[in-house]
């Protein structure tokens, strides 16, 4: 089982750090560490954990250079991006901090005869199985609440980003949480299926978590049903962007811009499928390939570029497949469309017209710089095309008229619709898929919660004397 990890720059192509594979042995080990750390910390009273959580936020930040760093030599993301992750990292657990333990405080409720309420307890250890695009916020979603409900955290992060994984473990420690409660596993690719299936089937995990592909989340889903333990999955999207006839062309192209090609476009909440009015479908073209080709891509160190390297090369080769295949399926190329030459995993930010159900960049999920344009014919043109996916994350809509595009959100299945705004993930909202974008729900109280046993209580009231 024991095999080296070799991380990668892909800015550069050139190996960057190797890191020795655990053995069973070895994973047994920190398993059972791990579940002795989280049965501790269960104990600890929530404002305790809460207080260990400001803390964290405050490590953040001291550390948020190394983090940042590591975030743009080992994924290629954007310096400012990379600051950015670490930065709404912290934020999240000032939010929890100060919202945790009231979130989670006992909820009594009336009963004849009886005193009853409802506690929200620790689960125990969940593994986390998370994804490479944002190495630090998509761990730091999830754990941070999970900690101040009381739980332990089995980290198994993917491979590229080992070094961000094992930094994590360490901020941890250095924020005050005790060792071991929070525990990164280095597993190489080619034992995760067999060790993660192993891990779910574990009595001393208590639940599983995982953010991925549709793939990983349906093998790691399947296990959980099997064991009878809670999972929750957030997996990939092809989320829509509406332009309706009364939007503002200029405010929702800007928008659109940046909704899609932030990160690289290696995001599953970014705006994929771009459905516009056919009234005003060629100037926000016009404006949108404009943006594009104003795009600054570059070497990801540098605070000026805005569109860095696919973290790998296999990433980029999908990327080319999709553009190729909806072209000879008669999607029209825009702008981009081919890598750019030189080191790097890098690819032209690239725009697609005439695009519909029935090709690759409007039925799949394009996780790379590729926006898919297609035109409706009116609103009800654009909830089918909206909704023309298997996929149900997110959702923007653009428009003069607000209830308007609540009116026509509601038509459209997805975990979040925004309107006139671009989607994102915030601490105060609960964040999640739809369909084959996953079940479940992180942040906010959704999210805390998710992780905890839900416990009633009930006290019989003593008997009247004579009764």
């Amino acid at each position: 089982m024991s095999s080296l990890i070799t991380t990668v720059n892909p800015a550069t192509g050139q190996p960057l750090a190797a890191y020795e594979a655990w053995d069973g042995p070895r994973i047994e080990t920190a398993v059972e560490r791990a579940h002795t750390a989280s049965r501790s910390w269960a104990l600890v009273p929530v404002a305790e954990r809460a207080a260990r959580v400001a803390r964290l936020a405050r490590t953040l930040r001291e550390h948020a250079g190394r983090l940042a760093d590591l975030a743009v030599t080992e994924m290629g993301k954007p310096v400012a991006e990379a600051a950015g992750e670490v930065e709404k990292s912290a934020l999240t657990a000032d939010y929890y901090a100060r919202r945790g333990p009231g979130i989670l405080a006992d909820e009594r409720v009336s009963v004849e005869d009886a005193e009853a309420w409802v506690a929200y307890e620790p689960a125990g250890l969940v593994l986390a199985v998370m994804p490479w695009n944002f190495p630090v916020w998509q761990v730091m979603r999830f754990a941070i609440p999970s900690l101040v409900a009381g739980n332990g955290i089995l980290l198994k992060h993917a491979s590229n980003v080992t070094g961000s994984a094992l930094a994590l473990q360490d901020l941890f420690v250095a924020a005050g949480f005790p060792a071991h409660l929070v525990t990164a596993l280095v597993i190489a690719d080619t034992d995760v299926p067999k060790v993660t299936a192993g891990l779910v089937e574990d009595d001393r995990i208590a639940a599983v978590t995982l953010t991925g592909s549709n793939r990983a989340g349906a093998a790691v889903g399947a296990a959980a049903g099997r064991a009878a333990k809670k999972s929750v999955l957030e997996l990939g999207g092809s989320d829509a962007f509406v332009v309706l006839a009364d939007a503002d062309v200029d405010r929702a192209a800007a928008a659109a811009v940046k909704a899609r090609f932030a990160n690289a476009g290696q995001s599953c909440v970014c705006a994929k499928r771009f459905v516009v009015h056919e009234a005003v479908a060629e100037d926000f073209t016009a404006a949108f390939v404009r943006g594009v080709e104003h795009l600054r891509i570059g070497d990801p160190r540098e605070r000026s570029t805005q569109v860095g390297p696919l973290a790998r090369d296999d990433l980029r080769a999908a990327i080319q497949r999709q553009v190729e295949e909806s072209v000879a399926a008669g999607a029209r190329l825009l702008t981009g469309g081919q890598p750019v030459p030189g080191d790097g995993y890098f690819f032209r930010p690239t725009v697609l017209a005439d695009t519909g159900p029935g090709m690759a960049a409007f039925d799949e999920e394009t996780f790379g710089p590729l926006a898919a344009l297609t035109v409706a014919q009116d609103d009800e043109d654009a909830v089918r095309l909206a909704d023309a996916t298997a996929f149900g994350l997110g959702l923007s809509v653009w428009t003069a008229d607000a209830a308007r595009g609540v009116g026509l959100a509601r038509r459209i299945t997805s975990g979040a619709a925004f309107v006139n705004a671009v989607v994102a993930s915030d601490p105060r909202l609960p964040f999640g898929g739809t369909k084959r974008s996953g079940y479940g729900r992180e942040l906010a109280a959704a999210g805390i919660r998710e992780f905890t046993n839900t416990r009633t209580y009930w006290v019989a009231a003593r008997s009247r004397p004579g009764r």
